[in-house]
């Protein structure tokens, strides 16, 4: 993973609400967005507009079910960067 990359991906983690958000798909294999508007107090846009940050970043992956995102994380992206955390 380049420095870019990296820096990237720690942007979209550096927001607080974006960082629930992760934590909420990372803690699921698959989630739909409905369930992820129910354990936070945000809406369907703002929602939208935070996983396309972490989609950009390369954290979040999806898919349309219906009419519903599913989300996944990317655990290759997860374990790069707990790998240069790790030093």
């Amino acid at each position: 993973m380049d420095n870019e990359s990296l820096a990237a991906a720690f942007k979209a983690l550096g927001d607080p609400t974006r960082l629930r958000i992760y934590q909420a798909i990372k803690d699921k294999d698959d989630i739909c967005a409905c369930n992820i508007l129910e354990q936070m107090d945000i809406t369907q846009p703002t929602l939208s507009h935070h996983v396309k940050q972490l989609c950009a970043a390369g954290l979040v992956s999806c898919r349309k079910d219906g009419r519903w995102m599913h989300y996944s994380a990317n655990n290759e992206t997860a374990a790069l960067l707990s790998d240069w955390i790790s030093g």
